[in-house]
């Protein structure tokens, strides 16, 4: 697609020698920095990361967890599943016996994080540097002060209650009460120190030790039933990632317990259709897409779990011939009888970095909701995860809360191959919303002939319960178009998610990248 100049938007960013695209600008910057300094893609999307702990906390957190993949030139794709599990004491009859119905943002929520893991094992396969070189960034904003974004303020001012129900919370991220203001410099001393006891002493320095018995004392204080031996327990896990192909182009995702496999599924369904040939705002594309994820959610919902506990295999789920049956599920004319998705409405960083090896790192972490459980331990500063929201407690389901077990995860990184390279490094952020998220920029991409920019710029659309949320910008005949098919619209009162790209040229030499223009995005190249 041409992109017209007086329209305003951005354009894409182009450079040759490394590219970064984060969810916020100081983030980019320390990516940009590692990469000049010598440091691998992989090193400069931890220590991204690592700022984007420190200057979007509502979004993400050391005490979250993690997932990567990474592409280099002839080699196969490496993943990792850097997701954390229940207490190994943990009991579902205990939570049934005490009239639990959903686990919720209750204490119960709370897993190991595998953030850190994650990113030491990231470094020790695919880096250059430690933890000690490239935490700096992180260190230095946390101890000497940032000033708060335009988004990240807009957040942080809608989760003050939450906040302030917690000690530890109260304490490190209210000022005085209040949210941050934005442009307000902001210094964060606890986890400033936690970060530096993680530089020198690595992953023990935060799943054991002080740290870690702070994590386990806070959640058992509450109830919950973590122990310090779960946190020093926990390892993460490097996994053969999962994919289909979708007109020529490989999706790659990682396997259960994440949620990729949804991705998969909705595009083995819409390969059957002859999606060039709708409007990309247009109703009829709309609905298509709507009635291909209610179903590759619907499979989700029933299948998905931690890998140990799945009962139908990976494979079966991603067969081309099943998704040409479920294509016939769809009614181009009507909305079809099929469950809702849960509710959306949780927070993750997603970034991508290449470097001038063309090793490409597509990377995710998260807290899942904002500021997490709202629990954060009162010394070192640490917000704790409630991913285990994501368990069910149906008594005979994959997902259904256990010992020490993974809950369905939402955080899904993602890279485009063809003909055996990666051809894009891709995520977007939004909990629930990603695999549509994925459909989208793929469908954008490769149908549309959209470049990475007009991808992420074009109006997103999914649903919450019962009702469809289409962004600003959907053209009104797209909304009634879907109201006569049975589709209850509304305008969203905040964006999808967002999103991060980095397309390699491989003719030209040169990497293309687009930024989520919702969010503080930043892509930077040189």
């Amino acid at each position: 697609m041409s992109r017209d100049f007086q329209l305003p938007g951005r354009s894409p960013v182009i450079a040759m020698n490394g590219m970064a695209a984060t969810s916020h600008p100081l983030a980019t910057l320390a990516a940009i920095d590692i990469l000049r300094a010598g440091g691998t893609a992989a090193d400069a999307a931890v220590a991204a990361v690592a700022t984007l702990c420190v200057v979007e906390p509502h979004m993400t957190g050391i005490g979250g967890d993690c997932y990567a993949l990474v592409a280099k030139p002839d080699r196969p794709v490496w993943g990792y599943n850097g997701s954390g599990r229940s207490g190994a004491k943990a009991s579902y009859e205990a939570l049934r016996d005490a009239g639990l119905r959903a686990i919720g943002n209750s204490i119960h929520a709370v897993t190991v994080p595998g953030s850190i893991d994650a990113w030491e094992q990231v470094l020790k396969t695919h880096g250059r540097f430690g933890l000690d070189r490239v935490l700096r960034a992180a260190i230095g904003y946390a101890e000497d002060g940032f000033p708060v974004a335009p988004r990240v303020a807009w957040d942080w001012q809608r989760h003050v209650a939450k906040l302030a129900a917690d000690p530890g919370a109260s304490k490190h991220y209210l000022f005085n009460g209040k949210a941050p203001r934005e442009g307000d410099v902001i210094r964060f001393p606890a986890l400033a120190q936690t970060l530096k006891t993680i530089a020198a002493k690595g992953t023990k320095g935060f799943y054991e030790g002080d740290v870690g018995a702070e994590m386990a004392a806070t959640v058992a204080a509450r109830g919950g039933f973590l122990t310090e031996q779960d946190f020093a327990n926990h390892r993460g896990d490097a996994v053969a990632p999962i994919s289909t192909s979708y007109r020529g182009i490989d999706l790659i995702e990682i396997p259960p317990n994440g949620q990729g496999l949804t991705a998969l599924v909705m595009l083995n369904i819409l390969e059957n259709f002859d999606i060039k040939s709708l409007d990309p705002v247009g109703p009829e594309r709309f609905h298509l897409v709507l009635e291909a994820a209610r179903i590759g959610y619907a499979v989700r919902d029933t299948h998905l779990a931690d890998a140990d506990h799945m009962r139908t295999p990976v494979v079966a789920l991603n067969d081309k011939a099943w998704g040409r049956k479920l294509a016939s599920l769809i009614d181009m004319n009507k909305r079809g009888d099929l469950p809702a998705a849960p509710a959306p409405g949780s927070n993750t960083v997603y970034l991508t970095v290449v470097d001038k090896d063309r090793t490409a790192v597509s990377f995710i972490n998260s807290l899942f909701s904002s500021f997490g459980t709202g629990i954060c331990t009162e010394k070192s500063g640490v917000l704790l995860t409630n991913r285990g929201a994501c368990f069910t407690l149906a008594p005979d389901h994959p997902n259904t809360f256990g010992p020490a077990k993974r809950p369905m995860h939402t955080i899904i990184p993602a890279l485009a191959m063809k003909n055996g390279r990666c051809d894009m490094s891709f995520g977007v952020m939004g909990a629930h919303y990603q695999p549509m998220g994925h459909v989208q920029i793929m469908m954008n991409m490769i149908d549309y002939g959209m470049d990475v920019q007009q991808a992420i710029d074009c109006p997103r659309f999914f649903w919450e319960g019962d009702k469809v949320e289409v962004e600003t910008g959907t053209p009104q005949r797209t909304i009634d178009g879907l109201c006569a098919r049975g589709h209850d619209v509304v305008l969203c009162d905040q964006p999808w998610g967002g999103a991060q790209t980095i397309k390699i040229d491989w003719d030209r030499g040169v990497l293309i990248a687009g930024s989520e223009p919702r969010k503080d995005g930043c892509a930077l190249g040189y």
